[in-house]
């Protein structure tokens, strides 16, 4: 399914995998994204014709750096997947984290996107602080090695 979304301003032509697998699928100008809903459809998940913006959106894995531009698990970096604002901060440098635990919440247009790790590992730097903003892949977490 293909939609059209509109951040501070710019639009975007965004392609949606199955709705119903974990994670979604979501690939913007050529750039892939995995999305983990927090509901899940076997929860009477109805999937609407026409999705709407809501106050709160779905978890969304942050891309990592890779020359292809698409994600990889053995990538160190984290990068922001979308403009905004770091609204708290999950992990503390040296922490382990599992893939797809919570690393921080961006906020972007009133909407709270949780950034979830890419990968299990041991987080090595955080370049961020809460409050601070972001542009579409800045730096935001590296791992250790």
């Amino acid at each position: 399914m293909k939609v059209i979304v509109r951040i501070e301003g710019q639009q975007f032509e965004v392609e949606l995998g199955d709705l119903y697998a974990r994670p979604v699928i979501a690939t913007v100008e050529g750039q892939r994204f995995e999305v983990w809903p927090e509901t899940s459809p076997s929860a009477g998940l109805t999937i609407p014709q026409a999705p709407r913006a809501t106050s709160e959106m779905p978890a969304v894995r942050a891309p990592v750096a890779s020359s292809s531009g698409l994600s990889e698990s053995n990538s160190k970096a984290v990068l922001a997947p979308i403009p905004g604002v770091i609204v708290s901060i999950a992990v503390e440098p040296g922490a382990e984290v599992e893939q797809g635990q919570e690393l921080c919440i961006l906020e972007a247009m009133k909407m709270k996107n949780v950034i979830r790790s890419p990968r299990t590992g041991q987080i090595a730097a955080i370049k961020v602080a809460a409050g601070q903003h972001v542009k579409h892949h800045d730096l935001l977490m590296e791992f250790a090695e």
